[in-house]
């Protein structure tokens, strides 16, 4: 087998199985083979790809998904591994699509240096924010689907049922009117019952959730204080706007290289858009749509409180710039400003005092 060739090794990942692609040095393919998504299942794909040579790096697709787990457990031993995005659609046009031919793209991306992407590592405490922070995320989803279905039940109730409950006002005091609503089990067959017990239910669902979300939100801000307190300390940053900006980076901030890399993830890096005798940019397009969000939040709350911010927006009109192009601006400015508090909050969390 010859055990000093330099091998890569492609993996397309799913659910239950991972496929993976053996190519050496030349891109010449080796073997492939499919693997339980499971604990065996990665030991078993690392034992059988060594086999052909020296593991040199591994393309992962979905890292950040079904990849997770095995990109883990590649990084854990030695491996060097890089996130793979989904195979182009124009090339499925031409080669078709199979497990195979997506883990062999992956494992030919590596090879040919297009992947540089290292995936985030997902094991440390910006891993439990995440998790916290999509928790909360989903029971606010669900809290306002519960608050809707009630309004929509009030909406259609009987006449002698809607003059008990308040006609409007903050949806706490709607669910606690609802929650407070008693129907006769014996009389169900009757609208005015069967809505008041339809009520109740979904009622006390959305005041279960406030109460979760209530807790949700204490445990984050805990969190995040320790993690950090330095990106939170920042002006117009909140446990949300940061929360979202560390699951961005993740565990690892290493595999950002510069603040124009952090710049680009959150999608805020000016790109050229220049053509013939016009001279433009224009921001890019990708990277990750929450951090964006985050940023944006964080610069509309400056355009409003902050008097330098505020200075700053009166120059540039001035300039005959409009308010979009303002606040693109601002927002790389501020990925500035938060890449050096944020590599502040990580250096304090490897080497504390």
């Amino acid at each position: 087998m010859g055990t000093r060739r330099r091998v890569i090794v492609g993996v397309d990942t799913h659910a239950a199985m991972h496929c993976a692609v053996v190519l050496d040095g030349t891109g010449r393919m080796l073997a492939t083979r499919e693997f339980d998504a499971s604990a065996r299942g990665y030991c078993s794909l690392l034992t059988w790809a060594r086999r052909f040579g020296c593991l040199e790096a591994a393309g992962v697709e979905g890292t950040g998904a079904y990849g997770a787990g095995l990109a883990r457990q590649l990084i854990a031993e030695g491996v060097k591994v890089f996130e793979v995005p989904r195979p182009d659609r124009r090339l499925r046009r031409t080669r078709g699509k199979s497990d195979p031919i997506d883990a062999e793209a992956a494992a030919r991306a590596v090879l040919a240096g297009t992947a540089t992407v290292a995936p985030k590592i997902a094991d440390g405490p910006i891993e439990a924010i995440r998790s916290l922070h999509v928790a909360k995320l989903g029971a606010i989803k669900a809290r306002t689907a519960a608050t809707n279905t009630l309004r929509s039940i009030i909406l259609t109730a009987p006449e002698s049922l809607r003059a008990q409950l308040p006609s409007s006002g903050l949806p706490n005091k709607v669910i606690n009117a609802c929650v407070r609503l008693r129907a006769d089990p014996t009389r169900l067959s009757e609208p005015v019952q069967a809505t008041k017990a339809a009520l109740r239910s979904v009622a006390l669902r959305a005041k279960s959730l406030r109460e979760e979300i209530q807790l949700l939100e204490h445990q984050l801000a805990e969190l995040v204080a320790i993690t950090a307190p330095t990106t939170l300390a920042t002006f117009a940053m909140g446990v949300d706007t940061t929360s979202a900006l560390l699951v961005t980076v993740g565990d690892n901030p290493e595999r950002l290289r510069s603040e124009a890399a952090f710049a680009r993830l959150c999608g805020v890096a000016p790109l050229p858009a220049s053509s013939g005798k016009t001279n433009r940019h224009r921001l890019h397009r990708g990277g990750d749509r929450s951090a964006n969000r985050a940023l944006h939040v964080a610069v509309i709350v400056r355009m409003r409180y902050c008097s330098r911010t505020r200075a700053y927006v009166a120059r540039r009109t001035s300039q005959g710039l409009s308010k979009p192009e303002i606040i693109r601006c601002l927002k790389r400015y501020l990925a500035r400003e938060i890449f050096q508090a944020l590599r502040a909050d990580y250096a304090a969390l490897n080497h504390p005092a």
